[in-house]
C-alpha cells in the first residue's frame, strides 16, 4: 500500500468536502442512468420455458408469484460441475438478505441455473441459503440469455456475451435478466447486465470500494482470483460463527 499524507483535520476536511461534491456528481448521474435504463423498450417473452424447482415444473410466468417484476441471476452451475462457481457465489452471499425486502416492492428474485434441481439442491444446502433456485436444465433459457454455451458456439471458440462475441473461460457465464408481467399474463424481458455490470449486485465489493486498500485486486491473475466459497477460506468455521449464527444444514464472477 502506497504511503499516504497525514494532514491536519481541518486539511482533511477540505478534501474530503471537495471529495463529496464529486461523490454527488456521480451519484446523480447514476441516478439519471437508472431512470434511462427503466425507459429501455421491453421484448415479448413468447418462447415457453420451463423450469424445475421446488414447487415441481413451473413456467417462466409461474416464478413471479404474485409479483409483475421478477429479477433472475444466472448462476454458474453446469449439468456436470461439483459444485458452483465461488464468484457467483460471492453474489449469492448477498441474496437471502434482499429478497425478502424485494418482495416488498412488487419483486420476485429466482436463482436459475443449468444443472440438474438435485445438484442444486445440495450445493445451496452445503452453503446454508434460502432463495428459490431452479433447474433450467432442457431448457433453451440459458441459451437464450447468453449465459451458457451451445455446442455451435462452443465449435466456434467464441461466445456471444455481453452483446459481443468473445472468448469467454467457461461453458457457463454469470448475469442476471429482468422481466415484467403484465395483468393479462403477459410477460416481457426488460434487461440484463453481464460482466462488471453485475458489480453493483456485489455489496461486498462496495464495502471494500471504502475501505483504504479498496479492492486490492491488482496483481491478480484475474480480478475475482481471491474468492473463495465462504466454507473454504482459512479458518472460516471460526468466523463465521462469530459474526452471525449460521442456519441449520437441513433447512431451506468477472
Amino acid at each position: 500500500m502506497e504511503p499516504h499524507r497525514i494532514v491536519s483535520r481541518d486539511e482533511w476536511l477540505t478534501a474530503r468536502k471537495a471529495h463529496l461534491a464529486e461523490e454527488k456528481a456521480f451519484t446523480r448521474a447514476r441516478d439519471a442512468l437508472s431512470r434511462k435504463r427503466r425507459e429501455l423498450p421491453w421484448v415479448k417473452v413468447d418462447k415457453a420455458y420451463a423450469f424445475d424447482g421446488p414447487n415441481g415444473k413451473e413456467t417462466l410466468a409461474d416464478l413471479f408469484g404474485n409479483k409483475n417484476q421478477l429479477i433472475v441471476y444466472h448462476f454458474m452451475l453446469g449439468p456436470d460441475w461439483e459444485e458452483g462457481c465461488p464468484s457467483c457465489s460471492l453474489l449469492a452471499d448477498h441474496f437471502d438478505g434482499a429478497a425478502i425486502h424485494l418482495a416488498q416492492r412488487d419483486v420476485a428474485f429466482v436463482v436459475v441455473s443449468r444443472a440438474p434441481l438435485p445438484q442444486i439442491e445440495a450445493f445451496k444446502r452445503r452453503m446454508g441459503w434460502h432463495f428459490k433456485w431452479v433447474s433450467s436444465f432442457g431448457s433453451d433459457f440459458n441459451y437464450d440469455y447468453q449465459v451458457s454455451a451451445s455446442p455451435q458456439e462452443k465449435a466456434a471458440g467464441k461466445v456471444m456475451y455481453n452483446y459481443e462475441l468473445t472468448e469467454f473461460p467457461s461453458e457457463e457465464r454469470p448475469g442476471a435478466s429482468v422481466f415484467y408481467k403484465n395483468a393479462a399474463g403477459e410477460v416481457f424481458h426488460t434487461y440484463s447486465a453481464y460482466g462488471r455490470g453485475l458489480d453493483i449486485l456485489i455489496g461486498a465489493y462496495n464495502l471494500l470500494d471504502i475501505a483504504p486498500k479498496g479492492r486490492d485486486e491488482e496483481g491478480l491473475t484475474y480480478t475475482m482470483a481471491w474468492v473463495r466459497h465462504h466454507d473454504r477460506y482459512d479458518g472460516a468455521a471460526v468466523d463465521a460463527n462469530a459474526t452471525y449464527e449460521q442456519p441449520a444444514k437441513d433447512s431451506c464472477c468477472d
